[in-house]
């Protein structure tokens, strides 16, 4: 399964880039393949209670700096498929090229 989410700590000001990297150093030391970029980080694992347990501990990582913490989450949800975090990107790109 992909779950790309969002954690925006709220009650700390404009800047949150800091708040944000301690939630995505949880997902970089989880070891499970991982994309960030300017809107999301996306994670891929075997089962729910792989990743939800990443997305948690992101989460309570900017909670614990944070008086408020909001997050958005967007799942696929395909047993049995691995490496759709490069394969989905790669299938686009093909049908790019191919214009």
């Amino acid at each position: 399964m992909i779950v790309a989410f969002s954690v925006t700590p709220l009650g700390v000001g404009e800047d949150v880039g800091e708040y944000v990297a301690d939630a995505v150093r949880v997902v970089r030391e989880s070891g499970l393949p991982h994309r960030t970029d300017a809107m999301f980080t996306s994670i891929e694992g075997a089962s729910w209670d792989e990743v939800m347990d990443v997305v948690k501990r992101a989460v309570a990582a900017v909670e614990a700096r944070a008086p408020r913490v909001s997050l958005v989450l967007k799942a696929d949800i395909r047993p049995g498929v691995t490496d759709g975090l490069t394969s989905k990107v790669e299938t686009v790109e093909r049908y790019l090229a191919a214009e």
